[in-house]
């Protein structure tokens, strides 16, 4: 069976970290059909817009997108409409992509690259479910407009509508229950709903929908509780689910406890579990071009895309060892580097997983 997979590599480094895990799924010897098109920034270019139709047709058409990052500098004077992150806006709204798994791993080789004590992260592993496609960032109404009565009257006054439906809270609830079964059978739900009503509607569905999940323990944490326990003591957490605003907020601070950003994948999924694949990280125009950036978090998010889109689980372990394997070895490239590693480029680093799987 051939599997298509729609590769938007993007701006900055997300051509050369792509190219990597491009390489290494193509090492596996499955019958993949790898497309390339442009998204972001380098679609604007060539386009006039971000996401170009063809692109989007593409991505909607395929079993899985492989997807690298978006956003320069650049394009900052540009109306947000036009801006290069509005493609992964639309690609979520048009594909559906609903609940977004952030897996953040701690290997053993990388104790040292946390900012935090060793005995404080060794031995990390949560997992963060993020809803993708509600609350603030898609809520309407939204703009700027003039205040016409009250204290801030004839002033202009930016706005935007944070709410959920039923629905949504519910399917995004599932996909965190159904992630805590698999695991350690703890579940937290985040939110802030000694303030927002549309909080405590979250954590009263949350609490409905545990019912159907008895072997899984419930918590709840307002997201400042949150954000300052996962610095403290990251550990006590098994499975976060929390909003979308929330979410990507606490999703980067727990990368971060892994030493870099750059070893952590993603994967964004709909109800058909086809899904978009990208590293948590960003474009990082400044080091563009320059062979520099870690291509392990693209690669892990090429075995998220086989577990998860294409139900290819021996190759996703395939994948994840070969990861250890090359860290066990002491290869690095800059961001996890340390004392007594070899340093390695983009491309040497893709080398050396292409490697290690064989």
């Amino acid at each position: 069976m051939t599997h298509k997979i729609a590769v938007l590599p993007g701006d900055g480094i997300g051509p050369e970290i792509t190219e990597q895990a491009q390489r290494v799924l193509g090492a596996l010897g499955m019958d993949l059909e790898m497309t390339v098109a442009p998204v972001g920034g380098a679609a604007y270019d060539l386009h006039g817009h971000p996401l170009p139709p063809e692109t989007l047709s593409l991505a909607q058409g395929s079993d899985a997108v492989l997807f690298g990052a978006v956003g320069d500098w650049k394009y900052d004077s540009l109306e947000r409409h036009l801006r290069p992150e509005q493609a992964i806006l639309g690609l979520r709204r048009a594909m559906g992509l609903f609940a977004n798994l952030r897996p953040a791993i701690l290997y053993p080789q990388l104790a040292n690259a946390s900012t935090l004590k060793p005995e404080v992260v060794s031995g990390l592993d949560i997992l963060i479910v993020r809803e993708l496609t509600g609350d603030i960032y898609f809520g309407q109404p939204r703009g700027v407009r003039t205040v016409e009565e009250g204290n801030f009257a004839g002033e202009r006054q930016g706005f935007d509508t944070m709410h959920y439906a039923e629905s949504e809270v519910r399917r995004i609830a599932h996909v965190g229950f159904q992630a805590a079964q698999k695991r350690q059978k703890r579940l937290c739900s985040v939110d802030k709903s000694n303030v927002l009503e549309t909080s405590q509607f979250w954590r009263d569905i949350m609490i409905d929908v545990a019912r159907e999940y008895p072997e899984v323990e419930l918590s709840h944490m307002y997201v400042d509780n949150a954000a300052m326990q996962l610095v403290r003591a990251p550990k006590e957490f098994d499975v976060i689910v929390t909003g979308n605003l929330f979410g990507d907020i606490l999703s980067d601070e727990a990368a971060m406890l892994t030493g870099s950003i750059g070893m952590l994948p993603s994967a964004s999924l709909n109800a058909s579990q086809q899904g978009l694949y990208e590293p948590s990280h960003g474009s990082a125009p400044d080091i563009a071009g320059q062979d520099k950036a870690n291509p392990l978090a693209t690669i892990l998010s090429a075995a998220m895309l086989l577990r998860y889109s294409l139900n290819a689980e021996d190759q996703a372990k395939r994948i994840e060892a070969a990861v250890a394997s090359v860290l066990e070895q002491g290869l690095r490239t800059g961001d996890i580097y340390e004392d007594g590693c070899q340093l390695l480029s983009t491309s040497a680093m893709g080398d050396a997983v292409l490697k290690a799987l064989r």
